[in-house]
């Protein structure tokens, strides 16, 4: 039996919070609460996931993460409930401007699951994924 029950939130550091909470608010249609200009960070919510979107600190000079060189968070897979809403999704982010389509929804593992793979405006690598069984 784990001792644990389940993620409460995920918290990523971004390079443009305020694109990065824009994106997930405007073209995914999550809520935004819990806003802290003094760090700065937000919270953004699909109603079951909850993401802190934490402002890097430019001056610092940081870098972007490379998920084949650096331990870390390789992707964030998020699932989406019809095939229809994947491809829907596809369209409002292959025309984002700050957004970078890694590739198309494509089968997985040769369906009927399928799911794409992209870049959201500060560069967190995110899959959108269906389940296939509706």
């Amino acid at each position: 039996m784990s001792e644990t029950i389940g993620l409460n939130h995920l918290g990523l550091s971004v390079d443009d919070l305020e694109a990065s909470k824009s994106f997930f608010v405007n073209v995914l249609g999550w809520k935004e609460s819990g806003y802290d200009p003094s760090y700065p960070r937000t919270a953004v919510s699909d109603g079951i996931l909850r993401l802190t979107l934490w402002q890097v600190d430019r001056s610092l000079g940081g870098v972007e993460f490379d998920r084949k060189r650096n331990v870390g968070l390789h992707h964030l897979a998020i699932q989406v409930e019809s095939e229809s809403k994947l491809n829907e999704l596809y369209r409002k982010i292959v025309d984002h401007p700050k957004c970078s389509v890694e590739f198309a929804p494509e089968l997985l593992s040769g369906g009927p699951r399928k799911h794409m793979m992209f870049s959201e405006p500060s560069g967190l690598r995110l899959e959108l994924i269906w389940q296939g069984n509706n």
